[in-house]
Order: C-alpha cells, then structure tokens, then sequence
C-alpha cells in the first residue's frame, strides 16, 4: 500500500492487520494520535507498535518448513 504522508512511518493498523487487512493510518500532528480509516482503532505512536508486535506472533513461523509431525 502507498504511504499516505500523514505521518512519520507508514504504520499499519493492528486491529485490521490481525484480520490480515492492510490498512494505513493517519496521524494527527495537533494530538500525536494515530487512527484507523476503517476502523475505531486510536491509539499513540507506542500502542501501534505494540499491537503490531502482536500481530508478528501470528506469522512467527512463516519462513519455517515443517517436515516432521510427532503426533504419537
């Protein structure tokens, strides 16, 4: 997705990206806040990055090839 110059970086929204939706948001210079264009998500500069820190747990395993199931 295009970064949309609103704010320092291009963040993504956590609530939406954990629903695998890549949504940008915007960045009010007046009140540090970030907020979703699609959603309710509001949050500072620390709260984004801390959801989006979640979100990486999810895809944690992702470059990993599994081969060996030991399910007995």
């Amino acid at each position: 997705m295009a970064q949309l110059g609103k704010g320092k970086l291009n963040y993504r929204c956590p609530s939406c990206f954990m629903r695998d939706l890549d949504i940008d948001m915007f960045y009010n210079k007046d009140t540090g806040i970030y907020s979703c264009i699609r959603c309710q998500f509001r949050g500072t500069e620390a709260e984004v990055l801390a959801g989006n820190e979640d979100v990486r747990k999810k895809y944690g395993a992702m470059y990993r090839r599994f081969d060996k199931f030991d399910f007995d």
